[in-house]
């Protein structure tokens, strides 16, 4: 059993990690109120459940499977249901399962009454990894991805390792490529555990508790991303266009995270990047239209004006934001991403 405290000052929250703590729930959330459960179809229902056990008055909401309940629609059907249940500033919202119950989640909890507590139950290895802390939460609008949101933080954030035990190792990887991802902006010590170490149920404990340790010492610096905070954006430029271009359902994001960052760092790093996404089934080529991709990232959140900054690694474990020109970013993506 592992704690991390997240210090906001009047925003900070503990992440509690650990195995089989879920049916404990009770011990590490404030649950003696109205609890409105959200989750998703793909998620082991009994997770849902046995936080309504944990709970006072609990109710529990099932989204439609994948990216595409992170949309105004669901948004909409959420807000219905907690008006329903008669959900007050004094209740809770609990986002049970990976990225999308986790958005869209902390997106009503901010929206409702101007702002209602939420805690993150996160059930996929990205979840744990990434999405559940720092206090971001969006849903997709128009084939883009995240462009409506806010920054929220959650009340606290459980993570029951053996939940990852559902999941294929196609989703194990996926989320590992966030892992990856850390490890190339802010530690070589781990990205050299990922060259040389077999990652297992046994060991994935303390891959996530050093990736979260990053996260928490940035997002603990730049809780906004006006500084900071954007180098964790590394591989999420390119990576966001490419999963709107694929409909937001034929790769999940961590694939596509790993192919946005291999145009952006160096070659020496590329070629150890490459090895790497290789060793756990991650795509290192993009069999599709890139203008198609490259029009969807016009529409990012990190472009600035006819600039778009974006973070590269020269060296595992450091990395620089660096701003070009739209047209300087286009060519040098055609240029690079297909380079193997």
């Amino acid at each position: 059993m592992k704690k991390i405290t997240i210090n906001l000052a009047q925003n900070s929250y503990d992440i509690n990690i650990g195995k089989d703590i879920l049916k404990d729930a009770k011990q590490y959330l404030k649950l003696d109120r109205k609890v409105f459960i959200l989750t998703d179809a793909g998620v082991p229902i009994e997770y849902s459940k046995t936080i309504s056990q944990n709970s006072k008055d609990a109710i529990i909401f099932i989204a439609k499977q994948g990216e595409r309940s992170k949309s105004i629609f669901t948004f909409t059907k959420v807000l219905k249901q907690m008006l329903a249940f008669g959900m007050t500033r004094a209740d809770v919202l609990v986002a049970v399962g990976g990225g999308v119950a986790g958005d869209l989640g902390g997106f009503v909890a901010s929206s409702y009454m101007r702002g209602i507590d939420y805690y993150q139950i996160p059930t996929t290895m990205l979840s744990q990894i990434d999405s559940s802390i720092g206090g971001k939460c969006a849903i997709n609008f128009e084939n883009t991805k995240n462009i409506v949101g806010s920054f929220y933080q959650p009340k606290g954030v459980l993570i029951d390792i053996n939940t990852l035990k559902t999941l294929d190792s196609r989703h194990i990887s996926s989320g590992l490529a966030e892992s990856i991802k850390m490890s190339m902006i802010a530690d070589e010590n781990l990205f050299n555990k990922f060259e040389t170490e077999a990652i297992t149920i046994d060991n994935i404990e303390e891959i996530i508790y050093s990736s979260l340790l990053i996260k928490k010492n940035i997002v603990e610096q730049d809780e906004k991303e006006t500084n900071l905070r954007k180098t964790l954006n590394f591989g999420h430029t390119l990576g966001h266009g490419i999963e709107s271009d694929v409909g937001l359902n034929a790769l999940t994001h961590g694939e596509c995270v790993a192919l946005g960052m291999l145009p952006m760092c160096s070659d020496d790093v590329r070629e150890r990047l490459i090895n790497l996404l290789k060793k756990f089934h991650l795509p290192t080529n993009y069999p599709y239209d890139l203008n198609k991709v490259l029009d969807f990232v016009m529409h990012d959140k990190k472009r600035q004006g006819d600039f778009i900054d974006t973070v590269f690694v020269g060296k595992i474990g450091s990395c620089e934001i660096k701003r070009y020109t739209f047209d300087e970013y286009k060519a040098m993506i055609k240029e690079r991403l297909n380079l193997e």
